[in-house]
């Protein structure tokens, strides 16, 4: 900051020896230019030391006093061109030098040591810390430290995300990278227990119809907004260096992914301990083996397909490579998926710490993937147990897995959601749909387990029945007791003997509730035919 000069003061005795001083506090109107200035720091200084009141004014009379004296129209545009530039300069001088007060004042007024202001950038999210970062010099150097990108977020509601944005994250977050999440997520992510679908597809996010010909124009040449395939690629940087202490990667909506981009960004991640993905046209055989062939350590699997139901890529071979090399899942959600339930038996049944399972909209899934579960090593540890939508989901299935609750088996089980929108199937064929089916224990098993959070919520008539009020209805509602004396005393009959025979022993192969169905296994040879029918 400049020094103030004041005149010194008249000698004693003088007429204006009793003049006020100047205050020291305020700043002088003209100050005098400090010595051993040179010839244009003396011009700047007496243009800038023209009084405000008079300066649009004087220059406005001036400039166009300039513009008169010039004889041409070249000469005229000249001197408005320099005027402009000259303008340009001077904007850009005293914003720097704004920039550079305001850092040295940061500096000397913010109170925290560099050290723990990285420590508290670190803990905020990409978006604040960028915001953070554009502030002044000072925080935008404390913000370029790795430490503050080693967990990334840049998931958004709508496209507004590149490639070179992604990769200028993770190469200043370098080996320190720990959690990477990309993509587009429709809204906010369900609740322990949720599922709600994320799958979101990028047309509809942007509408287009109110754009001009001229807009559109305009944006052609630019970088797009929109993640593509080699979006992942900085983490095989460095000789895969960069993904190699990366622990979670999350990846939304981001369609032109492929299967060749996923499984090399994969093979540089070897300590991953969460992989979730959805809506990405990615193949479930494919990406499984990626993940079983270099993610060892992985203890969340989360994978929603982008075409409901028509995924059938997965084998069996798969399923056991996955189980052997990647012991550790706890955690584990195929949804929207076509899967048969010898395939999710080896699932449920090889991971031995599993705790939280999803399979919710599978498509083939009756629900005999459940007997013996409880009674076993594997499936034994069940916490949470979500079957939602599954067109496929037999009430008599849905019966005996209650029954075997009722028994003590599942003892863990905290959360289980076998509601469908379309009903349960019936038993003899799955075009029946049950909406409100009287023998699956569902009063008996939230009166013996009240620590249970059950869903079952079924449609009737084109709305979905109030649990609630299904519990608090009274004895002779049709979900009564499912063994009393009713109409349905024969079903009952025949539903006990069936469950005492399905649950008195493990056998461990998993065919036999296949021949209790009506059902003979056979080798896998197809993605077709996996049963056939006697």
């Amino acid at each position: 900051m400049d020094t103030l000069h004041h005149p010194p003061p008249p000698p004693t005795g003088s007429p204006t020896s009793m003049a006020k001083r100047p205050c020291s506090s305020s700043p002088s109107q003209n100050p005098r230019p400090p010595p051993h200035l040179s010839q244009m720091d003396h011009l700047l200084h007496s243009f800038l030391s023209f009084p405000d009141s008079s300066l649009p004014i004087s220059l406005d009379l001036s400039f166009d006093r300039l513009l008169d004296s010039s004889h041409s129209d070249a000469d005229q545009s000249l001197l408005i061109d320099r005027a402009h530039n000259l303008g340009c300069l001077l904007l850009r001088a005293a914003n720097r030098s704004a920039r550079r007060r305001a850092s040295l004042h940061n500096s000397a007024a913010w109170l925290l040591p560099p050290d723990l202001t990285i420590k508290v950038f670190s803990m905020l999210d990409s978006q604040s810390l960028c915001y953070a970062a554009a502030t002044c010099s000072m925080f935008n150097k404390c913000a370029m430290d790795p430490l503050c990108y080693a967990n990334i977020d840049l998931t958004t509601v709508v496209p507004k995300v590149n490639n070179a944005v992604v990769s200028t994250m993770i190469q200043r977050a370098g080996k320190s990278l720990q959690s990477l999440k990309l993509g587009i997520v429709p809204g906010p992510t369900g609740s322990h227990g949720s599922s709600q679908p994320l799958v979101y597809t990028i047309r509809n996010s942007v509408d287009v119809s109110s754009f001009s010909w001229n807009d559109k124009r305009t944006r052609q040449g630019k970088e797009s907004s929109i993640l593509t395939r080699s979006c992942l690629y900085p983490l095989s940087g460095d000789n895969g260096a960069t993904g190699t202490l990366l622990r979670r990667l999350h990846l939304y909506n981001i369609e032109r992914m492929d299967n060749a981009s996923l499984c090399v960004a994969l093979a540089a991640c070897p300590s991953l301990l969460d992989l979730e993905i959805v809506g990405l046209h990615v193949e479930l055989r494919q990406t499984l083996m990626s993940v079983s062939s270099n993610c060892h350590f992985i203890e969340r699997l989360f994978f929603e397909s982008s075409k409901t139901g028509r995924d059938d890529s997965l084998k069996s071979p798969t399923c056991f490579e996955l189980v052997n090399n990647c012991p550790n899942i706890s955690s584990l959600s195929l949804r929207g998926f076509k899967l048969h339930d010898y395939k999710v038996r080896i699932l449920v049944k090889g991971f031995r710490k599993l705790k939280y399972a999803d399979f919710s909209t599978s498509y083939s899934i009756t629900g005999t993937f459940l007997r013996n579960l409880g009674n076993g090593s594997g499936g034994s540890l069940l916490e949470v147990l979500i079957l939602r939508d599954c067109m496929h989901l037999r009430e008599m299935e849905v019966a005996r897995f209650l029954t075997a609750v009722l028994a003590g088996d599942f003892k863990f089980l905290k959360h289980l959601d076998i509601s469908n929108r379309e009903g349960l199937a019936s038993e003899g064929d799955w075009y029946q749909r049950s909406y409100n089916s009287s023998f699956i224990p569902l009063k008996q098993v939230s009166e013996v387990r009240p620590d249970i959070c059950l869903l079952a919520e079924f449609p009737s008539e084109g709305c979905f029945l109030d649990i609630d009020h299904i519990m608090d209805s009274d004895i002779n509602s049709e979900l009564g007791l499912p063994f009393q004396q009713s109409g349905h005393t024969s079903v009952g009959a025949m539903l006990t003997s069936s469950l005492e025979s399905s649950y008195n022993s493990d056998q461990g192969s998993g065919n036999e509730e296949y021949q209790d169905s009506g059902f003979l296994t056979y080798e896998e040879s197809s993605d077709e035919v996996d049963f056939l029918v006697v």
